[in-house]
């Protein structure tokens, strides 16, 4: 069959009405997914994925394309541009303030490059509506920017804003050990010590891309009342259920990542880091199977099934999970 990326299949719907449909819940508020306009990529600047997708994905375009994922379930979200280095900030950030007001139940966040001003953020929020900041590290001055500490690409002085205006903060912090650097961890219980009013979002379960980062740092965050978790593309079950151990359910939010939600894979820990599965990396062809790629975020949900599983967590708690826990951080 070999199914690509954004192509959708009865196979993708059997998969869903046999492992998730009696998990996910009715309602759904997605805590992380990207809107974006291709356009706003100069040049052969945008990413090969997103050049195979829609050319443009407001609102209206992601309800449709989760419909795939979580049918009939996503109905608000907490939004933000895709970062990108050569990003046109500015029109994506007005792309996406525009098209959450189509929803009143979702929520914008700007892209915040640190070259940012806190006279432009409080204009931004100010005069269009944001509710937090999404930092990105392609925007930090070190090389290579995997490498960046926290403060390389998220400064004190819009964290500094954020706690002014009790803003989110959206954080995918880099460093190869993640959530297990001491230098992370630092930093994030320092930002969440001193500036209490600003409300911070650690990306992807602590990048628990390789669960065992998470799992060895969950501990370095007891306390904190003002860091919560997503799950955006995150397709191990370690790295959630930590969280769900460590700092409770109440701190984690469901999130797609949309558009990765709609790529083929999963990422896998190996040994100290982690690799991202698809078909353009793996020989698919074994002699007990016709292999296929699920989509990433249904890769997702099954690992937060697996997770939920795995604590024990109730019905009402997975609901929590899905959109109680973003509704009460907002």
């Amino acid at each position: 069959m070999s199914l690509s990326d954004w192509e959708y299949s009865e196979w993708d719907a059997e998969l869903f009405a046999t492992e998730l449909n009696s998990f996910v819940p009715d309602y759904i508020y997605d805590a992380h997914a990207h809107l974006y306009q291709l356009d706003h990529f100069p040049g052969e600047t945008a990413p090969k994925f997103l050049s195979a997708g829609p050319v443009s994905a407001g609102y209206s375009e992601f309800r449709a394309r989760m419909d795939q994922i979580t049918p009939g379930r996503t109905r608000g979200g907490l939004f933000f541009g895709y970062p990108h280095a050569a990003i046109d900030v500015e029109s994506e950030n007005q792309f996406v303030v525009a098209e959450v007001r189509k929803c009143g139940s979702s929520h914008a966040q700007m892209l915040t490059p640190p070259r940012m001003t806190s006279e432009q953020i409080h204009e931004a929020v100010t005069s269009l509506g944001f509710s937090g900041l999404k930092c990105y590290h392609v925007w930090s001055q070190h090389r290579p920017t995997f490498d960046s500490k926290i403060e390389d690409f998220l400064p004190e002085h819009h964290v500094r804003t954020a706690d002014e205006l009790e803003l989110s903060i959206t954080l995918h912090m880099v460093r190869s050990r993640a959530l297990a650097d001491p230098v992370n961890q630092a930093t994030i219980r320092r930002y969440c010590e001193d500036y209490p009013r600003m409300k911070l979002i650690l990306a992807h379960a602590a990048r628990g891309f390789n669960p065992h980062h998470t799992i060895l740092g969950i501990q370095s965050l007891r306390g904190l009342k003002n860091v919560w978790f997503d799950t955006s593309a995150v397709t191990d079950c370690g790295a959630m259920e930590a969280i769900i151990r460590v700092m409770g359910h109440e701190r984690l939010l469901y999130g797609s990542d949309f558009p990765v939600s709609h790529l083929r894979g999963r990422c896998v820990g190996l040994g100290d880091s982690f690799l991202w599965i698809s078909a353009s990396n793996t020989n698919l062809q074994v002699p007990y199977a016709d292999l296929e790629l699920a989509l990433v975020g249904h890769e997702s949900l099954r690992a937060l099934k697996v997770a939920v599983m795995s604590t024990g967590l109730n019905d009402s708690q997975v609901e929590d999970i899905f959109s109680g826990n973003a509704r009460r951080l907002k």
